[in-house]
């Protein structure tokens, strides 16, 4: 029993790194054609909200169960607002990558996007680090 949960739980992995991959390729291709200035509006035009979905009948096949679970990524990924002492910025994260390779989605793999009035400032970890301290801003 526990060898055919280890395979189902495998099979169910490779499915999400799938799913993975297909969001991963186009949020970096993407990434390239932002500017620093662009409206919220443009960039969530040129990021995209498509959902990438594997699983369910691919699953199935693959398990020969009847029922797979279905695997979801959704863009963005999520989002939140942080508030500062003198500024509120808006935060979009893309997956970008996949660092552990295990198709699990973590902080690592994931590009912010931060707004600061509707307008895009800047992208990346260290840029939403950077201004976390520089407008002291309290992460949950």
């Amino acid at each position: 029993m526990k060898k055919i949960m280890s395979v189902l739980l495998c099979l169910g992995l490779i499915g999400c790194a799938t799913t993975l991959q297909q969001a991963i390729s186009p949020n970096r291709e993407n990434l390239l054609k932002l500017s620093i200035g662009m409206s919220k509006e443009e960039v969530v035009r040129i990021m995209g909200t498509q959902s990438f979905s594997a699983g369910g009948s691919d699953f199935i096949r693959a398990t020969n169960s009847s029922k797979g679970p279905e695997v979801t990524i959704n863009n963005p990924y999520r989002s939140e607002i942080l508030q500062g002492k003198d500024k509120t910025f808006e935060v979009l994260y893309y997956v970008t990558d996949d660092k552990a390779g295990s198709g699990v989605i973590t902080d690592d793999d994931l590009t912010p996007l931060i707004f600061d009035n509707g307008k895009l400032i800047g992208w990346g970890r260290s840029f939403l680090q950077d201004n976390i301290q520089k407008y002291e801003i309290r992460i949950r």
